[in-house]
């Protein structure tokens, strides 16, 4: 069993995630620091803020629910990045890198996700 929130794979990745948008985001040209780049920056933080927000949650009701917004993100974020790549702002292997990075998480949300839905035994020895 888990301790923390940050023990959890996908929160580790999407942390590292949330760190490389704003390296990539502040080279974005000063007329896009409050446009796309704050967008970016905000979808990128949710990520891992809506999962440890989900783990404190009591309910697996609400957890879900905060994996599924975190999920949303990562959509969220997946198309801004493509975005600023076809505007010149973020180059290939940049993109590359943290759209890797982004679907890995989007991937790891939806197994835990998947986990937390299959119902539980009352009796741990079955």
């Amino acid at each position: 069993m888990l301790n923390s929130f940050k023990e959890l794979t996908v929160w580790q990745n999407a942390y590292q995630l949330t760190l490389e948008v704003y390296r990539i985001a502040c080279t974005f040209p000063s007329s896009e620091q409050y446009g796309l780049a704050s967008q970016m920056k905000r979808a990128a933080v949710s990520i891992p803020s809506n999962i440890a927000e989900g783990y404190k949650r009591r309910s697996r009701k609400e957890y879900l629910q905060f994996l599924s917004i975190a999920n949303g993100s990562t959509g969220e974020l997946e198309t801004q990045l493509l975005i600023s790549k076809d505007l010149g702002f973020l180059d290939i292997e940049d993109f590359q890198r943290v759209s890797k990075l982004s679907e890995e998480i989007s991937k790891g949300l939806g197994n835990l996700m998947k986990a937390l839905k299959v119902p539980r035994s009352p009796n741990p020895s079955q």
